[in-house]
């Protein structure tokens, strides 16, 4: 009888310990564990190999800069806009149109390395040679439009104001920038991908009430059909004003699980209620601000030098461009560690509010493993600092599995003391 009664109070002892305390770094690295070694290293090399892109990309910029003015190539389109048009204007739509084909035909062969062989490599892009070439192609007619008829503009004040210009420049970047983003989804997105409604309603349903529950005023959820160019998973909330909306690409619906789903929809829904995108034209706008003083100090700099020599008239000129967008360029580089801490910031908060909308830390944690395909999951300190535009997937792995211990009914924590004040 004894022994029955020892053996009941063990199991009961059993039933009644406290399991084992939920560890969220130890959780963090139990799922970091679960990618294979080479899906992490392949992804590590690509995405430390964007680190030497960046550099090569300016000084490519340069020479090419470099190139255009002492060969005097920009001097030439100068001549040949001005004997063409009387109207100022028009002789900088002409000459703008036409540097920036001659541009983006320089850029070409390194465009095709970075953006084609490079992405094949890494087995990260669907496109074919023609399709590749096709988007490029589509991109740069839009550049000829939006650059030739602002860029004109830009000159008109330079002409007006050719020591405060940048000031006036300034003013008027934020409302340039809130009138792409409206245009943007209507107009320049459906040139690349085809959107239509989406209507499986175990997906949509669900997006549509958390939009309901955070004030989103959509009524409706689109996909796009970006399978075709990458294998890469992604949503976002675009758009401005009346231009408002959600969408989610083929990849995401294809590859991922419908809490996976809800989590990154979260995350894409907190941009729109937290204002990320008016936060960022503000920032940016700043930012560009910055960036017009820079370019024309720069300008001013080097053309005392040399301006006589590559035939340049002054700050007014059009054969000046490549050397004010060289300055412009110098400057965006040196600032890309305060560009990416901000959106990095903004993507951290739209991380928190998507894990309370969505109540999915699991699904986010296993999305954010995805990612890690082209992103590096465990960079270092200063290496995120610098270098990422995200958190990395470490950083957001662990912010799942620090809400999910303080969310999760099944998780039993222990007891903490009590809160002084």
């Amino acid at each position: 009888m004894l022994s029955w009664l020892l053996l009941l109070l063990g199991f009961a002892a059993l039933a009644h310990a406290a399991p084992a305390a939920f560890d969220p770094v130890a959780e963090t690295e139990k799922l970091l564990h679960t990618l294979p070694a080479e899906t992490r290293a392949k992804s590590d090399a690509y995405f430390e190999g964007g680190y030497i892109i960046q550099v090569w990309n300016l000084a490519l910029s340069l020479v090419i800069t470099w190139g255009l003015l002492k060969f005097r190539v920009t001097v030439k389109l100068r001549d040949l806009a001005e004997r063409w048009f009387q109207a100022r204007y028009l002789q900088g739509v002409l000459f703008i149109g036409l540097f920036v084909l001659i541009s983006s035909l320089l850029d070409l062969p390194n465009d095709y390395y970075t953006g084609f062989i490079r992405e094949h490599r890494f087995g990260l892009s669907n496109l074919t040679t023609g399709a590749w070439l096709g988007e490029q192609v589509k991109g740069l007619v839009v550049a000829l439009i939006v650059f030739s008829l602002v860029g004109s503009l830009l000159y008109r004040g330079i002409r007006k104001s050719p020591e405060r210009w940048w000031v006036r420049a300034s003013l008027a970047t934020p409302f340039f920038l809130l009138f792409f983003i409206v245009l943007a989804p209507v107009f320049v997105a459906p040139l690349f991908n085809h959107y239509t409604p989406l209507t499986d309603a175990k997906v949509r349903d669900p997006i549509l009430s958390m939009a309901r529950a955070n004030g989103v005023p959509v009524t409706n959820v689109y996909q796009f059909d970006a399978s075709k160019q990458s294998k890469r998973v992604s949503a976002n909330v675009s758009g401005a004003l009346n231009t408002i909306r959600v969408s989610l690409n083929d990849n995401l619906l294809n590859r991922c699980t419908p809490a996976e789903v809800q989590a990154v929809m979260g995350h894409e829904l907190g941009h729109y209620v937290l204002n990320h995108g008016y936060k960022g034209v503000v920032f940016l706008s700043l930012l560009i601000a910055a960036g017009f003083w820079f370019s024309h100090w720069f300008f001013g700099a080097v053309n005392r030098r040399f301006g006589a020599g590559w035939g340049l008239r002054g700050i007014d000129d059009f054969a000046g461009l490549p050397l004010l967008l060289a300055g412009l360029g110098v400057f965006m580089f040196l600032a890309t560690p305060m560009r990416n801490t901000l959106t990095r910031t903004q993507e951290a908060e739209a991380d928190i509010f998507g894990l309370n909308a969505a109540r999915q830390p699991d699904g986010f944690a296993s999305t954010a493993l995805k990612l890690a395909e082209y992103r590096k999951l465990a960079p270092g300190k200063w290496e995120e600092i610098i270098f990422f535009d995200h958190p990395s997937g470490y950083q957001r792995i662990l912010m799942a599995m620090r809400w999910k211990a303080e969310h999760d009914p099944e998780i039993r924590m222990p007891d903490r003391p009590a809160e002084t004040k």
